[in-house]
């Protein structure tokens, strides 16, 4: 534990003001999640991944989404080799620990359709095989608002995939200050250690899946999940597996915070994340975050 807790003040030392969102981060991935990072140009997203890629010390690969990116330059190809007579498959940059893939919302739905089993089944089929990817493997992928010049919406089976989406936002006064007096973050991300491995990350992932969740806190989360269910309210609500996601971030939280059971404010502190790129409000001028916080304030703890 102590690993993951110097990780985190790491990390807030170099992404200023921000502790909310990079605390929501690293619960995702010890959730075994993958993370979205939502926002506009400029405010910290691809550092912030970079940041987490090097702190995690994973094995790491930062792709650049395109409008003319092919699936092929994320999974690999099949290579003949007419020597040997028989096809040789060349992996691709998905076969890593870590995929930064960055801006993923400019690459056509095709690409981002095929990043679909690597994110749910953590392997790739190619030419009838079946290839395995490493372990532990996250997708952390930043996209720019929808509606952006030359971005594509994630299609919603895409957005699923994703346990958690957060945003960076505008840093306050204070921080900003601090930021334009330290110039660069370039450098103090280079210099940035490797406090965790691959090994380390997956013992700790086990830890927080035997964290004890009551019935009394799965019956709070079951009817968080049934209220998004209400057809007037939303066009369509949470799955049951967006309700295991709120679940294993809540464990997720309540590791970090030294803890080996869930309480209700775990669930609270990671329900906006968990939920919200999953909803779609029937009520004019409300986004997914608002209808989740909504709610949060509306179902009671039986």
């Amino acid at each position: 534990m102590q690993s993951i807790s110097f990780a985190y003040r790491q990390l807030n030392a170099l992404i200023l003001g921000k502790p909310q969102q990079i605390k929501l981060a690293l619960v995702c991935l010890l959730a075994g999640g993958h993370l979205l990072i939502e926002d506009v140009p400029g405010v910290g997203k691809t550092t912030l991944a970079h940041a987490l890629a090097r702190v995690l010390g994973l094995d790491y690969r930062r792709v650049q989404f395109t409008s003319d990116m092919l699936p092929a330059d994320m999974l690999g190809v099949s290579v003949f080799r007419p020597d040997e007579g028989r096809f040789e498959f060349q992996r691709g940059p998905v076969f890593s620990q870590l995929l930064l893939a960055d801006e993923i919302n400019r690459a056509s739905p095709k690409v981002q359709s095929a990043l679909l089993e690597a994110m749910e089944e953590r392997q790739v089929s190619m030419d009838g095989h079946t290839h395995a990817l490493p372990q532990p493997f996250f997708v952390i992928a930043t996209q720019n608002p929808d509606g952006q010049l030359g971005t594509f919406p994630l299609p919603e089976s895409q957005l699923d995939r994703f346990l958690m989406r957060i945003s960076l936002g505008y840093p306050a006064p204070e921080s900003e200050r601090a930021l334009l007096l330290a110039g660069d973050r370039r450098q103090a991300l280079a210099d940035l250690p490797a406090v965790l491995d691959g090994a380390t990350l997956l013992a700790l992932q086990q830890k927080a899946a035997a964290i004890t969740v009551t019935p009394a806190l799965a019956d709070y989360v079951l009817a968080l999940v049934q209220a998004t269910r209400k057809r007037d309210l939303f066009i369509q609500g949470l799955s049951p597996r967006a309700g295991l996601a709120v679940l294993a971030a809540a464990r997720g939280w309540a590791l970090l915070d030294g803890r080996n059971h869930v309480l209700p404010d775990d669930v609270k502190a990671v329900f906006v994340a968990v939920a919200a790129h999953r909803l779609s409000s029937r009520l004019p001028g409300m986004d997914g975050r608002e209808a989740a916080r909504r709610l949060l304030d509306h179902v009671a703890l039986a």
